[in-house]
């Protein structure tokens, strides 16, 4: 790679990546909402609202492909989201459309599924079932993909990350957990493989405990190698949730599938 645009590069797991991909492109250009005030060596900082279409057109120029963090990150209001969800990422793909990007890593998320019963296995043709305005926002950003994968020919990684976090913090990421490591291999396969078309892929590491299955997305060549079962015997990990019937403990999206909703 010559040029790489990191979006959303100080949040918590662009913070990560910019570390762990060190070196991997020529250059690597950071973006933000947020000022990035310790750029190194390869890297350029350019921060901008990914709701301003004429500075994300300037973001995306010389880019050679994108992994795209941004955006609100958790659940909350729809103007909340809005902006760099929705509007945010149809610049973005506008953008990588005039200035002949090729291929993007798009962050989705597992609450585009959140409302599947943890009892059933899914896969990359599975329904969506999204548990909140932030998973429908996840939702619009595939298949905005997919619409400019079949139009326009630009592919893009779909992947729904898990718990991408140091360990799983509760007793629902040891099936959701992705290291870091993890997602990192996976992030150079995206970009690496001779044809990727535009594939959904779940980001989870190689857990026991397992709700996702990538067998479908097996050419691309990635095998996660971390799994969150060296951390099962934790001890905020013993104690076992009371109600099966709980909407955290009984779908794949845990909290947010029990929270309210925040436009009340």
């Amino acid at each position: 790679m010559k040029r790489i645009l990191l979006t959303g590069a100080a949040g918590n797991l662009g913070k990560v990546v910019r570390v762990k991909l060190s070196g991997w492109a020529d250059v690597m250009r950071l973006s933000d909402l947020n000022d990035i005030t310790d750029a190194k060596g390869n890297e350029e900082v350019q921060c901008c609202d990914l709701g301003d279409r004429d500075a994300v057109m300037a973001l995306v120029e010389g880019c050679d492909g994108i992994i795209h963090l941004g955006g609100v990150s958790t659940e909350n209001t729809f103007d909340s989201i809005l902006n760099g969800n929705i509007v945010g990422t149809y610049n973005l793909y506008e953008a990588a459309r005039k200035q002949g990007v090729k291929r993007i890593l798009f962050a989705s998320s597992n609450h585009t599924i959140g409302f599947h019963e943890r009892e059933t296995k899914l896969d990359a043709d599975s329904v969506m079932r999204p548990d909140g305005l932030y998973g429908v926002s996840k939702c619009y950003g595939e298949m905005l993909a997919s619409l400019y994968y079949d139009k326009f020919g630009i592919e893009t990684a779909r992947v729904r990350i898990g718990s991408c976090f140091d360990k799983p913090l509760d007793r629902r990421m040891l099936a959701t957990w992705l290291s870091a490591d993890d997602f990192v291999s996976l992030t150079k396969r995206i970009f690496e493989c001779d044809r990727l078309g535009c594939p959904v892929i779940y980001g989870v590491s190689d857990n026991n405990e397992l709700w996702w299955d990538n067998q479908k997305v097996s050419y691309i060549g990635w095998k996660p190698v971390d799994s969150s079962d060296k951390y099962a015997k934790e001890p905020h990990l013993q104690t076992r949730t009371g109600d099966i019937n709980d909407p955290a403990v009984r779908y794949q999206g845990g909290g947010f599938a029990s929270a309210g909703h925040f436009e009340d």
